[in-house]
Protein backbone atom coordinates (compact mmCIF):
# COMPACT_ATOMS: atom_id res chain seq x y z
CA UNK A 1 0.00 0.00 0.00
CA UNK A 2 1.07 3.54 -0.75
CA UNK A 3 -0.03 6.30 1.63
CA UNK A 4 0.17 9.99 0.87
CA UNK A 5 -1.23 13.17 2.36
CA UNK A 6 -3.34 15.53 0.30
CA UNK A 7 -5.32 18.74 0.42
CA UNK A 8 -8.37 19.80 -1.57
CA UNK A 9 -7.79 23.43 -0.51
CA UNK A 10 -4.66 25.20 0.68
CA UNK A 11 -6.32 26.08 3.98
CA UNK A 12 -7.21 22.61 5.19
CA UNK A 13 -5.06 20.18 7.14
CA UNK A 14 -3.65 17.38 4.99
CA UNK A 15 -5.53 14.09 5.02
CA UNK A 16 -4.19 10.61 4.47
CA UNK A 17 -5.10 8.95 1.20
CA UNK A 18 -4.25 6.00 -1.02
CA UNK A 19 -3.47 6.72 -4.69
CA UNK A 20 -5.08 4.38 -7.22
CA UNK A 21 -3.73 3.10 -10.52
CA UNK A 22 -6.28 5.14 -12.47
CA UNK A 23 -5.23 8.53 -11.13
CA UNK A 24 -7.63 8.90 -8.20
CA UNK A 25 -6.92 9.24 -4.48
CA UNK A 26 -9.04 7.60 -1.79
CA UNK A 27 -9.63 9.66 1.36
CA UNK A 28 -9.29 6.97 4.02
CA UNK A 29 -11.11 8.88 6.76
CA UNK A 30 -14.09 9.68 4.52
CA UNK A 31 -14.37 6.20 3.07
CA UNK A 32 -13.83 4.62 6.47
CA UNK A 33 -16.58 6.71 8.06
CA UNK A 34 -19.00 5.50 5.41
CA UNK A 35 -18.35 1.93 6.56
CA UNK A 36 -18.70 2.80 10.25
CA UNK A 37 -14.95 2.59 10.88
CA UNK A 38 -13.14 5.59 12.37
CA UNK A 39 -9.84 6.41 10.67
CA UNK A 40 -7.82 9.41 11.76
CA UNK A 41 -7.45 12.06 9.08
CA UNK A 42 -3.63 12.26 9.13
CA UNK A 43 -0.97 9.62 8.58
CA UNK A 44 0.48 9.83 12.08
CA UNK A 45 -2.91 9.22 13.66
CA UNK A 46 -3.60 6.38 11.24
CA UNK A 47 -0.34 4.61 12.11
CA UNK A 48 -1.04 4.93 15.83
CA UNK A 49 -4.42 3.22 15.43
CA UNK A 50 -5.07 -0.43 16.26
CA UNK A 51 -5.13 -2.65 13.14
CA UNK A 52 -4.62 0.36 10.89
CA UNK A 53 -3.75 -1.74 7.85
CA UNK A 54 -7.01 -3.68 8.01
CA UNK A 55 -9.01 -0.49 8.46
CA UNK A 56 -7.25 1.19 5.53
CA UNK A 57 -7.81 -1.84 3.31
CA UNK A 58 -11.51 -1.85 4.20
CA UNK A 59 -11.80 1.84 3.34
CA UNK A 60 -10.08 1.31 0.00
CA UNK A 61 -12.33 -1.65 -0.82
CA UNK A 62 -15.46 0.36 0.00
CA UNK A 63 -14.34 3.40 -1.98
CA UNK A 64 -13.47 1.22 -4.97
CA UNK A 65 -16.95 -0.31 -4.98
CA UNK A 66 -19.00 2.81 -4.21
CA UNK A 67 -16.92 5.82 -5.22
CA UNK A 68 -17.25 7.34 -1.75
CA UNK A 69 -14.15 9.28 -0.81
CA UNK A 70 -12.58 9.11 -4.30
CA UNK A 71 -10.98 12.26 -5.68
CA UNK A 72 -9.21 13.09 -8.91
CA UNK A 73 -5.53 13.49 -8.04
CA UNK A 74 -5.35 16.41 -10.47
CA UNK A 75 -7.66 18.37 -8.16
CA UNK A 76 -5.49 17.82 -5.09
CA UNK A 77 -2.22 19.16 -3.78
CA UNK A 78 0.28 16.83 -2.12
CA UNK A 79 1.73 17.31 1.33
CA UNK A 80 4.49 15.35 3.04
CA UNK A 81 3.31 11.75 3.61
CA UNK A 82 4.04 12.36 7.30
CA UNK A 83 3.83 16.04 8.18
CA UNK A 84 3.82 15.99 11.99
CA UNK A 85 6.36 13.48 13.33
CA UNK A 86 7.33 13.78 16.97
CA UNK A 87 10.93 13.08 16.01
CA UNK A 88 13.10 13.25 12.92
CA UNK A 89 16.11 11.07 13.68
CA UNK A 90 19.05 11.02 11.27
CA UNK A 91 22.10 8.82 10.89
CA UNK A 92 25.43 10.27 9.82
CA UNK A 93 28.27 8.48 8.05
CA UNK A 94 26.25 5.32 7.40
CA UNK A 95 27.82 4.53 4.00
CA UNK A 96 31.49 3.62 4.23
CA UNK A 97 32.48 5.46 1.04
CA UNK A 98 30.62 8.59 2.17
CA UNK A 99 32.54 8.57 5.45
CA UNK A 100 35.78 8.13 3.52
CA UNK A 101 35.06 10.98 1.08
CA UNK A 102 34.98 13.37 4.05
CA UNK A 103 38.05 11.81 5.69
CA UNK A 104 35.90 10.61 8.60
CA UNK A 105 36.61 7.39 10.51
CA UNK A 106 34.24 4.48 9.93
CA UNK A 107 31.88 4.52 12.93
CA UNK A 108 31.70 1.56 15.30
CA UNK A 109 28.07 2.35 16.13
CA UNK A 110 25.46 4.62 14.54
CA UNK A 111 26.13 8.35 14.66
CA UNK A 112 22.80 10.02 15.44
CA UNK A 113 21.63 13.60 15.07
CA UNK A 114 18.22 15.17 14.67
CA UNK A 115 16.26 17.58 12.58
CA UNK A 116 13.42 19.59 14.07
CA UNK A 117 9.94 18.50 12.88
CA UNK A 118 9.47 22.01 11.46
CA UNK A 119 12.08 21.13 8.82
CA UNK A 120 9.72 18.58 7.20
CA UNK A 121 8.50 19.59 3.74
CA UNK A 122 6.41 17.86 1.12
CA UNK A 123 6.88 16.98 -2.55
CA UNK A 124 5.31 20.25 -3.74
CA UNK A 125 7.11 22.50 -1.25
CA UNK A 126 10.18 24.51 -2.20
CA UNK A 127 13.29 24.25 -0.06
CA UNK A 128 14.04 27.84 0.94
CA UNK A 129 16.61 29.68 3.00
CA UNK A 130 18.03 33.11 3.74
CA UNK A 131 21.25 33.55 1.70
CA UNK A 132 22.54 35.87 4.42
CA UNK A 133 22.35 32.93 6.85
CA UNK A 134 23.97 30.22 4.74
CA UNK A 135 25.82 30.08 1.44
CA UNK A 136 26.60 26.35 1.45
CA UNK A 137 23.41 24.37 0.96
CA UNK A 138 23.92 20.72 0.07
CA UNK A 139 21.80 17.69 -0.90
CA UNK A 140 21.80 14.17 0.59
CA UNK A 141 19.75 11.34 -0.92
CA UNK A 142 18.33 9.05 1.77
CA UNK A 143 16.02 6.14 2.39
CA UNK A 144 13.69 7.14 5.24
CA UNK A 145 12.02 4.59 7.51
CA UNK A 146 8.66 5.54 9.00
CA UNK A 147 7.84 4.09 12.42
CA UNK A 148 4.47 2.37 12.60
CA UNK A 149 4.45 0.88 16.08
CA UNK A 150 5.96 2.29 19.26
CA UNK A 151 9.46 0.92 19.79
CA UNK A 152 11.30 0.89 23.12
CA UNK A 153 14.23 -1.44 23.76
CA UNK A 154 13.46 -3.72 20.82
CA UNK A 155 15.90 -6.32 19.54
CA UNK A 156 17.17 -6.10 15.95
CA UNK A 157 15.28 -9.31 15.13
CA UNK A 158 11.99 -7.61 16.06
CA UNK A 159 12.79 -4.11 14.86
CA UNK A 160 11.21 -4.32 11.39
CA UNK A 161 7.87 -5.16 13.01
CA UNK A 162 7.88 -1.56 14.23
CA UNK A 163 8.42 -0.03 10.77
CA UNK A 164 5.30 0.91 8.79
CA UNK A 165 7.15 1.59 5.57
CA UNK A 166 9.57 3.82 3.72
CA UNK A 167 9.68 7.11 1.91
CA UNK A 168 12.29 9.12 0.04
CA UNK A 169 14.12 11.93 1.83
CA UNK A 170 16.66 14.65 1.16
CA UNK A 171 18.74 15.54 4.21
CA UNK A 172 19.37 19.12 3.06
CA UNK A 173 22.32 20.59 4.94
CA UNK A 174 23.73 24.06 5.48
CA UNK A 175 27.37 23.00 5.52
CA UNK A 176 28.78 26.30 6.78
CA UNK A 177 26.46 26.19 9.80
CA UNK A 178 26.92 22.45 10.31
CA UNK A 179 30.70 22.62 10.31
CA UNK A 180 30.99 26.03 11.91
CA UNK A 181 28.74 25.43 14.91
CA UNK A 182 30.62 22.40 16.21
CA UNK A 183 27.36 20.42 16.24
CA UNK A 184 24.85 19.75 13.50
CA UNK A 185 21.35 20.63 14.65
CA UNK A 186 21.13 24.20 13.28
CA UNK A 187 22.70 23.38 9.94
CA UNK A 188 20.34 20.44 9.48
CA UNK A 189 17.12 21.93 10.84
CA UNK A 190 16.33 25.05 8.83
CA UNK A 191 12.67 25.20 7.85
CA UNK A 192 12.00 22.99 4.78
CA UNK A 193 15.38 21.20 5.05
CA UNK A 194 13.80 17.73 5.38
CA UNK A 195 11.70 17.20 2.23
CA UNK A 196 10.12 13.74 2.13
CA UNK A 197 7.73 11.93 -0.19
CA UNK A 198 5.97 11.58 -2.39
CA UNK A 199 4.39 8.66 -0.51
CA UNK A 200 4.93 6.19 2.30
CA UNK A 201 5.30 2.70 0.82
CA UNK A 202 4.49 -0.08 3.26
CA UNK A 203 7.17 -2.64 4.05
CA UNK A 204 5.39 -5.48 2.25
CA UNK A 205 5.69 -3.60 -1.06
CA UNK A 206 9.33 -2.59 -0.65
CA UNK A 207 10.82 -6.01 -0.12
CA UNK A 208 14.42 -5.96 1.12
CA UNK A 209 15.24 -2.39 2.22
CA UNK A 210 18.93 -3.30 2.14
CA UNK A 211 19.03 -3.96 -1.60
CA UNK A 212 17.61 -0.81 -3.23
CA UNK A 213 19.22 1.52 -5.74
CA UNK A 214 19.47 5.10 -4.47
CA UNK A 215 20.43 8.23 -6.40
CA UNK A 216 20.32 12.02 -6.60
CA UNK A 217 20.17 14.21 -9.71
CA UNK A 218 21.04 17.89 -9.45
CA UNK A 219 19.62 19.94 -12.34
CA UNK A 220 19.37 16.71 -14.32
CA UNK A 221 22.91 15.49 -13.65
CA UNK A 222 23.37 12.33 -11.60
CA UNK A 223 25.72 13.10 -8.71
CA UNK A 224 24.87 10.33 -6.25
CA UNK A 225 24.38 6.70 -7.22
CA UNK A 226 24.66 3.74 -4.89
CA UNK A 227 22.65 0.98 -3.22
CA UNK A 228 21.33 0.51 0.29
CA UNK A 229 23.32 -2.73 0.31
CA UNK A 230 26.22 -0.44 1.23
CA UNK A 231 24.64 0.76 4.48
CA UNK A 232 26.96 0.14 7.41
CA UNK A 233 24.05 -0.24 9.83
CA UNK A 234 20.80 -1.64 8.48
CA UNK A 235 17.32 -0.39 9.25
CA UNK A 236 16.76 -3.14 11.83
CA UNK A 237 19.99 -2.23 13.63
CA UNK A 238 19.15 1.48 13.56
CA UNK A 239 15.64 1.05 14.96
CA UNK A 240 16.96 -1.19 17.73
CA UNK A 241 19.85 1.17 18.53
CA UNK A 242 17.59 4.22 18.71
CA UNK A 243 14.97 2.42 20.79
CA UNK A 244 17.52 1.61 23.48
CA UNK A 245 17.96 5.33 24.06
CA UNK A 246 14.51 6.81 23.42
CA UNK A 247 11.01 5.75 22.48
CA UNK A 248 10.16 5.78 18.80
CA UNK A 249 6.54 6.73 18.16
CA UNK A 250 4.24 6.09 15.17
CA UNK A 251 5.02 8.61 12.45
CA UNK A 252 8.60 9.25 13.57
CA UNK A 253 11.00 9.56 10.64
CA UNK A 254 14.38 7.82 10.54
CA UNK A 255 16.76 9.11 7.84
CA UNK A 256 19.17 6.23 7.31
CA UNK A 257 22.19 8.05 5.84
CA UNK A 258 23.48 9.18 2.46
CA UNK A 259 25.88 7.60 -0.04
CA UNK A 260 28.94 9.38 -1.51
CA UNK A 261 28.71 12.21 -4.02
CA UNK A 262 27.37 15.03 -1.86
CA UNK A 263 28.17 18.49 -3.13
CA UNK A 264 30.54 19.76 -0.47
CA UNK A 265 33.10 17.01 -1.14
CA UNK A 266 33.07 17.21 -4.94
CA UNK A 267 35.88 18.86 -6.91
CA UNK A 268 34.86 21.58 -7.44
CA UNK A 269 32.08 21.67 -4.82
CA UNK A 270 28.49 21.60 -6.09
CA UNK A 271 26.38 23.71 -3.75
CA UNK A 272 22.77 24.71 -4.29
CA UNK A 273 21.35 28.12 -5.06
CA UNK A 274 18.19 29.87 -6.12
CA UNK A 275 16.50 28.04 -9.01
CA UNK A 276 18.22 24.67 -8.60
CA UNK A 277 16.30 21.39 -8.69
CA UNK A 278 17.18 18.11 -6.96
CA UNK A 279 15.55 14.75 -7.59
CA UNK A 280 16.20 11.98 -5.08
CA UNK A 281 15.14 8.44 -5.93
CA UNK A 282 14.99 5.11 -4.15
CA UNK A 283 14.16 1.94 -6.08
CA UNK A 284 10.64 0.72 -5.34
CA UNK A 285 9.87 3.71 -3.12
CA UNK A 286 9.70 6.62 -5.54
CA UNK A 287 11.25 9.87 -6.66
CA UNK A 288 11.14 13.18 -4.82
CA UNK A 289 11.86 16.38 -6.73
CA UNK A 290 12.45 19.59 -4.77
CA UNK A 291 12.90 23.10 -6.10
CA UNK A 292 15.39 25.30 -4.25
CA UNK A 293 14.94 29.03 -3.73
CA UNK A 294 16.07 31.92 -1.57
CA UNK A 295 13.53 33.18 0.95
CA UNK A 296 11.42 35.79 -0.76
CA UNK A 297 12.82 34.98 -4.23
Amino acid sequence: MRLGQYRTTDAESPWCGVPTDDGDVIDLAEAGAATGVHIDGGTTGLLADWEWRRKAELAVEYATETGVGRYDAADLSRAAPVSDPQKVVCVGLNYRDHAEEGDNPIPDEPVLFSKFPTSVAGPEDAVTWDPDLTQKVDYEAELVAVIGEEARRVDPEEAMDHVAGFTVGNDVSARDLQHGDGQWVRGKSLDSFAPVGPELVTTDEVGDPHDLAIWADVNGERLQESTTANLIFGVDELVSFCSRAFTLKPGDLLFTGTPPGVGVYREPPVLLGDGDSVTVGVEGVGELTSEFAYDGA
